[in-house]
């Protein structure tokens, strides 16, 4: 498996814009009208990338320095950013952002057939470290340099330009990057300085942070966010609120609409927009074998515990939950595969993600050489087509997948996995979505199953359903116990994605099995109940159930016939087979029962909640109050016919459950 010696990205504390500028063949006098239009007090900082001859000392500083006031500086090594200046890389270097400063390495020995791609390769570190406040300009030049890069800034929220092709003395690269739909503005150099500084001004607020916890806008993204749930099914509510509304703002700047009503009707009238921000929002950053360490681990702690409790025969199966464009998914496919080599292991790969285009290019796995660039030559040659100067994954991979469009915030989970996988996707979401996905993965796997999370992820909300397999590596253990709610089910099953690699409508929205249960109770009941599953563990609790049910001495157990209090059990076992054998509701009435030491008849409902993957029951218990209210009067009558009364309902009791036994 190929290693990787590379710096981990750290992010950058830095609330300025820094903007990454790359030209090649014509780019000097590009470089001088960019450069000249710079106010200098523009609050950001400028890092210039050029193709140059290693063996020639470069002169860019002092000439650019001649035509502005801001200070031009040659970068050194581990240089910090700052604002107002403006960098330029050194010959016979390559340089990458980290943690708010710049970084040089020596340029690599290429052979003919390969080229050096410094601006990829800068535009691309700047994207994970200064995320939304990355800006990329892509200049004259030759070939495709920088559009990989820009790619990378608007994956992660930046803004991205190139030169137009009238004032560009060689058009290549910029029409390299316009034709991959990757550039948000095309402008002749004199003209990005002022049309950056607009962008900024409007996004943050004259380059401070404009999203503070109390913004005066709320209504409209709430407006916003109702919209696209309303259209496309997703709700953004609950995801991290600052990268949700720079995403919103931006959109509003690239629309060129001025203000929150402006852009608010823009959007209401143009189901176009709606797309273009959903997907926006939606992330789709990934890329083979990212976190080398992470997979090894893959090899040297889960494979061999899975395989341990593995009988001959029964298929691997694994879930990449938030799979992107695939690269993810087939990483762990070809782990797999280097595995168990020769060991005839049947595998089974369910990739799933909100995004219909992402979704679209996993299925096909075809990738550009940039793209495959992490995988070392060896797995290149074993597992990929060469094909029209991309790579596609084999036919024999492919063939493992089930590629899906699902939501596992609220679609139903797949179930009895061995691995799930779901990295660099919880980062963008807020604790409460991150532990309703965490309860749905410790439901969706076998009780020796593994999950694997993002290097910033972490199981701090449920260590009572996780434990690490290990102190560095981002691998869990699934602790064997009950879950207590399954947040995601629907009539949606695992059945519905049984042909390989054939393209899936996207869900309409799921309804959860507490939503299916306020539904019943709000329509037809007020009593208080429980939710089983199919174990009668209890799933969730409805209203005050302290009457009927309470925890037994001993281990803790959330079984509901352990918990029923003596004379229920019988009666809740007796409904709950009926229920699931007649798979329809179930109730008996006037069943003898003390509250608060005074005998009441109580009614006991069982109903199979319908639309559910797994099996699920509500229990309902009704407090029918049928003990005579005690008067005054006469007093020896009423305590005789009550004691009659409650003899009566006794004995018939007994009789019933007489013929239940001998049924």
């Amino acid at each position: 498996m190929k290693k990787t010696s590379k710096k981990e990205k750290v992010l950058s504390t830095n609330l300025f814009p820094v903007v990454g500028i790359g030209a090649s063949a014509g780019g000097l006098d590009a470089f001088k009208k960019l450069v000249t239009a710079i106010p200098e007090d523009s609050g950001m900082a400028f890092v210039l990338v050029q193709h140059l001859d290693p063996k020639h000392e470069s002169l860019l500083a002092d000439l650019l320095q001649k035509v502005t006031n801001i200070p031009v500086l040659e970068i050194a090594d581990d240089m910090r950013v700052e604002p107002n200046h403006i960098y330029v890389i050194p010959s016979n270097k390559m340089m990458v952002a980290n943690d708010g400063v710049l970084q040089l390495t020596a340029r690599a020995i290429k052979s003919k057939n390969e080229r050096n791609l410094p601006i990829d390769l800068f535009f691309t570190s700047l994207a994970e470290v200064h995320q939304s406040h990355a800006i990329g300009v892509v200049l004259s030049g030759t070939a495709t340099d920088g559009t990989f890069g820009l790619k990378a800034i608007k994956d992660h929220g930046g803004l991205t330009f190139a030169q137009d092709e009238e004032s560009a003395a060689y058009d290549g690269m910029p029409n390299s990057a316009v034709h991959a739909g990757v550039v948000d503005f095309i402008l002749p150099p004199e003209k990005i300085p002022q049309k950056i500084i607009e962008l900024n001004q409007h996004i943050n607020g004259n380059g401070h942070e404009a999203l503070t916890s109390v913004d005066p806008n709320e209504d409209f993204y709430r407006q916003i966010i109702s919209l696209l749930r309303i259209r496309k099914g997703t709700d953004f509510t609950y995801y991290k609120k600052n990268t949700v509304r720079r995403r919103i703002l931006r959109r509003m700047a690239l629309s060129k609409t001025p203000d929150t009503t402006g852009y608010l009707k823009y959007i209401r009238e143009n189901k176009s927009e709606q797309d273009v921000l959903y997907q926006d929002l939606l992330i789709p950053v990934t890329s083979f074998f990212r976190d080398q360490a992470s997979f090894d681990n893959l090899a040297k702690i889960t494979f061999p515990a899975i395989a341990k409790y593995k009988a001959p025969g029964e298929p691997i199966r694994v879930w990449v939950a938030g799979c992107s464009t695939g690269e993810e998914a087939y990483s762990i496919a070809i782990c797999l595969e280097e595995y168990f080599a020769g060991k005839n292991q049947y595998v089974q790969i369910f990739a799933t993600d909100i995004n219909e285009h992402c979704i679209a290019k996993a299925r096909t796995g075809i990738y550009t050489k940039k793209e495959v660039e992490q995988l070392s030559p060896q797995q290149l040659k074993e597992f990929f087509t060469k094909t029209n100067g991309s790579f596609q994954i084999n036919k024999s991979i492919r063939d493992t997948f089930v590629f899906a469009v699902h939501n596992f915030l609220k679609d139903p989970p797949f179930g009895k996995m061995d691995l799930i996988s779901c990295r660099n996707v919880f980062i963008y979401m807020e604790p409460y979505l991150q532990k309703k996905a965490l309860t749905t993965f410790h439901y969706a796997l076998n009780a020796k199953g593994f999950l694997f999370l993002g290097k910033s992820e972490t199981i701090s909300s449920v260590t009572d359903l996780f434990s690490s397999s290990g102190r560095t590596d981002k691998l869990f253990s699934r602790k064997d116990v009950p879950g207590k709610s399954i947040p995601v089910a629907s009539a949606r099953a695992e059945q519905d994605f049984t042909h390989l690699n054939t393209p899936l409508k996207s869900a309409e929205p799921r309804t959860d099995f507490q939503k299916t249960a306020d539904d019943i109770i709000l329509t037809k009941y007020t009593p208080v109940g429980v939710v089983v599953n199919e174990a009668m563990d209890i799933v969730h609790f409805r209203g005050s159930t302290g009457n009927y049910l309470e925890l037994a001495p001993g281990k803790p157990s959330y079984q509901v016939l352990k918990m029923a209090k003596p004379g229920l059990a019988f009666e809740l076992r007796n409904l709950l087979h009926k229920a699931r054998k007649e798979n329809k509701p179930v109730s008996k009435d006037n069943i003898p029962f003390k509250i608060g030491g005074q005998v009441s008849a109580i009614s006991i409902e069982v109903i199979p909640l319908p639309n559910i993957v797994e099996p699920h029951y509500l229990i309902l218990f009704h407090d029918t109050s049928l003990t005579p209210t005690r008067k005054s009067k006469p007093a020896h009558a009423k305590s005789s016919k009550g004691k009659r009364d409650e003899k009566d309902i006794r004995i018939e009791q007994l009789g019933q459950e007489l013929a239940q036994s001998h049924e």
